[in-house]
């Protein structure tokens, strides 16, 4: 790695499939960054073993163990700070941070949602866009502010909605846009970084 190199971590809380196309992304020679852990919040994340399996650094911090956010919060902070971390991909993480978390990382801070922003902030985006009967639906990479799923938008992509489409196809189509959309969103962050370095 080139002392250049972006230190990133990446936050997931189930399958990590997100996470897995990132550090597939972030490992080849011509990324200027470095994955130096994964964090999640659930000790029984699918995305753990795909960590163990690519020997990428896993470091679990149960949100159960902590009384309050904060608390879960000052721990997280305190990890990603003793590793270097300097941009934050939170891939899956089903957790609100809060705002003096998010404030202390101003635009190294990265999110991806499963809908065209600013519609469906929250869960069960899939199934409200199909109720809204809406012709196209897609998925945001943003900047995070403290304000649940806001911030600058970087990347969206979009899919149609077909007939007889369910929750779970709509899903999988939007899935396969995520794993596109990061990665790419993420070389932007990072040329945006190297510029004002």
């Amino acid at each position: 790695m080139s002392c250049s190199s972006v230190k990133i971590a990446i936050l997931f809380s189930g399958r990590g499939s997100n996470m897995q196309a990132l550090a597939h992304h972030i490992a080849k020679a011509d990324v200027p960054a470095e994955l130096v852990m994964t964090v999640t919040n659930r000790p029984d994340a699918g995305g753990i073993e795909i960590c163990e399996a690519a020997g990428i650094a896993c470091t679990v911090i149960d949100h159960k163990s902590f009384d309050s956010r904060e608390a879960f919060d000052a721990k997280l902070d305190g990890t990603l700070r003793a590793a270097n971390v300097e941009l934050i991909c939170c891939a899956g993480f089903m957790r609100l941070l809060t705002e003096g978390f998010v404030n202390g990382w101003p635009d190294r801070l990265l999110n991806i949602h499963p809908s065209l922003l600013p519609k469906y902030q929250g869960l069960h985006t899939h199934k409200r866009a199909l109720e809204a009967g809406d012709k196209m639906h897609g998925c945001t990479v943003h900047y995070m502010r403290p304000e649940m799923d806001a911030g600058p938008i970087i990347v969206q992509k979009s899919v149609q909605v077909l007939d007889g489409d369910t929750p779970d196809t709509l899903a999988d189509r939007v899935i396969e846009q995520e794993h596109i959309a990061y990665p790419e969103a993420l070389d932007m962050v990072l040329k945006k970084m190297a510029g004002t370095t």
